[in-house]
């Protein structure tokens, strides 16, 4: 089992920044990626930005967002810079653990508005 906790949400003014953290706890041996997705009003969950093997992010959000990892701490970090309002959403921090098992924070609302 993995727990996923994250935090850093909140309500921002459009070209603003926000700086999402997602602690990770329980079985952090059995982690093959780490990262966020996102869930807008009426939309599917989307991947945002993922580490594993390699990065992956999202078209919509390249060049703009950044993931890092802190292992030491078992942490994970989503740098959202140059926020739009369709950055709208529900974050969630995401693992796929050994098993393709795949566990979910609680979510976090980042509101991009003026």
């Amino acid at each position: 089992q993995v727990q996923l906790v994250e935090s850093g949400g909140g309500l921002v003014q459009p070209g603003g920044s926000l700086r999402l953290s997602c602690a990770a706890s329980g079985s952090i041996f059995s982690i093959n990626a780490i990262g966020w997705y996102r869930q807008a009003p009426g939309k599917e969950r989307e991947l945002v930005a993922t580490i594993g093997s390699s990065l992956n992010y999202a078209d919509s959000v390249k060049g703009r967002f950044t993931i890092s990892r802190d292992n030491a701490k078992n942490l994970v970090y989503l740098q959202m810079n140059s926020l739009k309002p369709e950055d709208t959403a529900v974050y969630y921090c995401y693992v796929r653990a050994t098993g393709y098992l795949d566990y979910w924070g609680q979510g976090t609302q980042v509101t991009v508005s003026s």
